[in-house]
Formats: C-alpha cells, sequence, structure tokens
C-alpha cells in the first residue's frame, strides 16, 4: 500500500517524459480538431455573408420590392449582427462555447432555408435579423473560442479565421449566380448553405469545449482607455462600412452601369472576395514581421489609392477590376491588423471585443444601407463616393489612435500578430 501511495504520488506530480509527451500530443490533437470546427463554422458564415449580392435582384422580384425597399434587408441582417454581438461575448464566458456555437449554426441553417420562401419585404427583413443574431453568434463564438484554444499562436490563427471565411465570401457569389443560371432560381442555392451546416454541427458538437481564461472582466475595463476604445470602434465601423458596401453593391454598380454582363460580373463580385482572401492568407506570415501600425498604414494607402481609381477610371472594364482587386487586397489584413493595435494597449475581454464586433456590424449595416438609399436617384456612383467617404475618415481617426502608448511591460501578450511598436 504504501509502495503504491509513493508510485500514484511520483505520476501525479512528477510525470515521466512519456506521459508528459503523450499529454501534449493528445492536446495539440485536440486543438487541431476544435480549429478545424471553428474554421468551418466561419468558412460557412463567409458563404452566407456574400450570398446576398449575387440574389439582391431575386429577392427583390420575389418581394416585389425596388432595390431602395430591398436594401432594408442589409440593415436588418446587420442589426442582428450588432445585437447579437453586444450580448453573445457575456454568454459565452457563461456557457459551453460548443453548445452555443451549434446552437447558432442551426438557426442559422433554418433561416437560411426560409430566405427564397418569404414573398413579403417585412417578413423578409425579420428573417434576416435573425439570421443576423444567429451569425453574430457564430462569428463571435469563433473568434473567441479560437484565442481560448491557441492560447500561445493567438496572431496566425485569428488570421487564417479570417482568411478561411474570406475563401467562403469568394466562393459565394459564383456559386449563387452559377446555381441561379442552372436552376432558374435561388433555391437551390440557399439549400445548399443549409445543407452544409448540419456536419459542421455535428464535428463540433462532439468536441469539449476549450477552458475559459481566467480574466477579471472589471480588470479588463478598468485597464482600456474610453478615448482609444470610441476610435477603435469608429475606425472598425468605417472600415466594416466600407468593406460590406463593395462586396454587397459592386455586382450591382457593374450591372447598372453597363459596364459589365451578369455573368462577369458575378466573377468580379467573387475576385472582390478572392483578393481579400489572398491578402489574408498572406497576412499570416507578415504579421510576425511588420508592426501592426506600419500594415494598417500601407494598407488604408492602398485603400484609398484603389478606390480614386474605381473613381476616376470606375467605368471602363480594366480599371474595374484593377480596382476592386486592388481594395480587396488592401482590405485584408486591416480587421485582424486592428485587433492585434488594440491588443497592445488594452487588455482585450470578452465584453470589449463583442463592442468592437458591434461596432463592425454597425458599419455594415449603416453604409450598403445608405447607399441604397441614394443608388437609384443619384447614380450608381454614389457607392464609390461613400466608401472614399470613410476611408478618409477612418485615416483621420487612425491618426489619433497612433498617439495612445502601449501597455506597460509585462502585460502585452507574446503573439505573432503583437509584434512591439
Amino acid at each position: 500500500m504504501k509502495c503504491h501511495r509513493l508510485r500514484h504520488f511520483r505520476y501525479r506530480f512528477f510525470p515521466s517524459s512519456s506521459n508528459t509527451t503523450n499529454f501534449a500530443l493528445n492536446h495539440t490533437s485536440l486543438v487541431l480538431r476544435q480549429n478545424i470546427g471553428y474554421f468551418s463554422a466561419l468558412f460557412l458564415l463567409g458563404l452566407m455573408v456574400a450570398s446576398l449580392g449575387p440574389t439582391l435582384g431575386e429577392l427583390a422580384a420575389q418581394t416585389n420590392s425596388p432595390l431602395k425597399g430591398i436594401s432594408f434587408l442589409f440593415i436588418a441582417r446587420s442589426t442582428g449582427f450588432m445585437l447579437g454581438s453586444i450580448f453573445v461575448g457575456s454568454i459565452y464566458d457563461r456557457l459551453q462555447g460548443h453548445r452555443l456555437l451549434v446552437i447558432g449554426l442551426l438557426i442559422l441553417s433554418g433561416m437560411i432555408v426560409l430566405t427564397p420562401l418569404i414573398t413579403t419585404l417585412w417578413l423578409l427583413t425579420m428573417i434576416f435579423l435573425l439570421q443576423g443574431m444567429a451569425g453574430s453568434i457564430v462569428n463571435v463564438g469563433g473568434n473567441t473560442l479560437v484565442l481560448w484554444s491557441n492560447r500561445e499562436k493567438v496572431g496566425p490563427r485569428i488570421s487564417g479565421l479570417h482568411f478561411i471565411w474570406g475563401v467562403g465570401a469568394s466562393i459565394s457569389p459564383v456559386l449563387m449566380a452559377r446555381t441561379m443560371v442552372a436552376t432558374g432560381g435561388i433555391h437551390t442555392g440557399y439549400a445548399l448553405l443549409a445543407v452544409l451546416t448540419l456536419p459542421i454541427c455535428l464535428w463540433i458538437s462532439r468536441l469539449p469545449s476549450p477552458a475559459h481564461p481566467q480574466i477579471e472582466q472589471r480588470q479588463a475595463d478598468e485597464e482600456a482607455p474610453r478615448a482609444l476604445v470610441v476610435l477603435i470602434g469608429c475606425f472598425i465601423l468605417l472600415y466594416s462600412g466600407g468593406e460590406a458596401s463593395i462586396g454587397n453593391w459592386i455586382f450591382t454598380y457593374a450591372t447598372t452601369t453597363r459596364v459589365m454582363e451578369a455573368q462577369e460580373a458575378a466573377l468580379l463580385n467573387s475576385t472582390y472576395w478572392g483578393t481579400l482572401t489572398v491578402g489574408r492568407l498572406a497576412f499570416i506570415p507578415i504579421a510576425s514581421r511588420l508592426r501592426p501600425r506600419f500594415i494598417l498604414m500601407t494598407a488604408l494607402g492602398g485603400s484609398l489609392l484603389s478606390a480614386l481609381l474605381l473613381i476616376l477610371g470606375g467605368g471602363t472594364r480594366p480599371i474595374l477590376w484593377v480596382g476592386v482587386a486592388g481594395i480587396g487586397l488592401s482590405f485584408a489584413p486591416i480587421f485582424p491588423t486592428i485587433l492585434a493595435f488594440a491588443e497592445r494597449r488594452m487588455t482585450l475581454s470578452g465584453k470589449l471585443t463583442g463592442r468592437f464586433f458591434a461596432c463592425s456590424s454597425g458599419g455594415a449595416m449603416i453604409m450598403p444601407w445608405l447607399i441604397g438609399q441614394f443608388f437609384e436617384a443619384r447614380g450608381p456612383w454614389v457607392m464609390l463616393w461613400t466608401v472614399l467617404t470613410g476611408l478618409l475618415m477612418a485615416v483621420v481617426i487612425f491618426s489619433f489612435m497612433m498617439s495612445f502608448p502601449l501597455r506597460r511591460a509585462g502585460t502585452a501578450p507574446d503573439t505573432a500578430a503583437g509584434k512591439a511598436e
């Protein structure tokens, strides 16, 4: 009995190297499987978000609504994203993350199935509101759970997560356009998106949720400079508005100006999401070598130049292709990098991260809706001028953000995306 107790004590507190190695391997395997689930969920979310652009005309005809009226779908879905993002971060702090993520995916699947079946605008608007709320559960949950499960390699994993979201968004317009041509409607495309949800839910539900990090919420909120929080929130709002505006209106812009036919415009729409995706893939190794503020300055400069190019020559096909690809590449690193920039200057609690995602949803709601109100009355060029104005305002805000110092030594996380400035 005494020998047994000694042996138990030795294995409990001084495990052998083989046991330690096996534990490390099992933990690595678990984290890999968790990441597959999170990446798959964000891939599906990218498919869903980008599917609205090519189907906008069909949904308008389905509900007998003008483009000005159907643009309320943008504001409804983004309102859902915003409201969900405000509250869902705190819910993830209290419940098992995987259970909540699966619930969000199932609700999202149901709303996707109902989308091509609704023939009244007000009811379709409610469907998109619920779709946005379910999407916020997936979006905030995917990002939060990646942070919790990848403690030592957060930067590359977050960049990879946004990359895989871009993969889904780049595939979606072509997928929806081709199914519309093949079937003469939008039912098949939306049904396919709903079916893809089921294996992802099954995969995630069979895995344990990552442990919640031991972070004091009150301390995190106290450490965050309020002025900086407001500036970063406004910056994210403007950036997300520009990203959503190009992604959701470039198809309609290209066809309305008669620069392109529907098939080529769908390819242009996919090119935008594709360059956004390629840029995020390229950002993964770059994030560990360049300072966040340098990446942001370069990305903002490229975005401004691309927007100006589109305004000056967007009525011609070659310039439209170059400008859209350029703005997609320039937009790519901004959102992951602004989170790294913020992490260097404050403690990002779950509550604070949720607020930033709410700002992102607000931008994706307000700017596309605003464009829809003037698109037919003032002409399609209003889309490009709105995006350019938002970018100029973001540059001004960023100049103020750079005046805030880094957190005191020893508090910054040791991640690839958190290179000292």
